[in-house]
């Protein structure tokens, strides 16, 4: 799955939160100054393109929807970069986060217990 870019994240972001909306009101969540129109519109036409989103038609417009769940982005974000960074292996990500001391080993120990509750 493509890697959303900043502002593709941001439009996401928008539309996993509230549904489905028209390019319109989509506009209208953003503090002024708001994104012209058209720029909204190209930007959900490519999320469309790439996959994220797709359409009803309502006349002459369009209502867009998310196609895929924040969780499903989510999960496919964090397996790319594991696979692309860490040399596909969750254990070389998980002794990252504790090099990093981003989590603690009483946490994963925390982890591990509750995981072996889980399973039985």
């Amino acid at each position: 799955m493509k890697r959303l870019t900043k502002r593709e994240n941001e439009i996401m972001n928008l539309f996993w939160d509230r549904g489905a909306m028209f390019v319109k009101e989509l506009q209208s969540l953003y503090p002024e100054p708001q994104p012209h129109i058209n720029t909204l519109s190209t930007m959900v036409r490519i999320l469309e393109s790439n996959g994220f989103l797709s359409h009803k038609s309502h006349g002459n417009t369009y209502q867009y929807y998310p196609v895929i769940s924040r969780e499903e982005y989510g999960r496919s974000s964090l397996s790319g970069i594991i696979s692309n960074y860490l040399g596909n292996s969750y254990l070389n990500a998980v002794s990252e986060l504790v090099r990093e001391e981003k989590i603690t080993v009483e946490e994963l120990k925390g982890l591990i217990d509750e995981i072996e509750k889980n399973r039985k």
